[in-house]
């Protein structure tokens, strides 16, 4: 409550003479936690391999050695990455016998991530092909 009652009468020291509340913004803008949370899942796409793999699990639920195959990478390597995404949540996966299957997670933060990427594949590169 402390930081509402603070946020609600701070005065920026620029008066533009717009009358808008800024109040929720800076809010938001003060909740650090959050914005963590949001750098950390960038950290985690911040390596071209893990992008690719979470991508290609988008379209497809592989194991690892299939997986390694596709990489172009040894299976230790995917399952490395593949740990760290599921670490945060981005893929899931299910047993069946001694194979282990990987998917993208069926969660609305793997779906907009699978269509930002998407996304911005066809704005860099525009022969990328949906």
């Amino acid at each position: 409550m402390k930081g509402r009652l603070y946020m609600s009468y701070m005065k920026l020291p620029h008066n533009h003479h717009n009358e808008i509340d800024n109040t929720e913004l800076l809010e938001q803008l003060n909740d650090i936690q959050h914005f963590q949370i949001v750098s950390e899942l960038f950290k985690q796409l911040s390596d071209p391999t893990r992008i690719r793999l979470f991508w290609l699990l988008c379209h497809c639920e592989e194991c690892v050695l299939n997986l390694s195959a596709m990489m172009k990478m040894t299976s230790p390597a995917i399952s490395h990455h593949l740990r760290e995404l599921r670490n945060k949540d981005l893929v899931s996966s299910r047993r069946v016998g001694k194979e282990v299957y990987y998917k993208s997670a069926n969660t609305e933060q793997s779906v907009l991530l699978h269509k930002m990427i998407e996304k911005i594949l066809m704005i860099t590169c525009p022969e990328h092909k949906e």
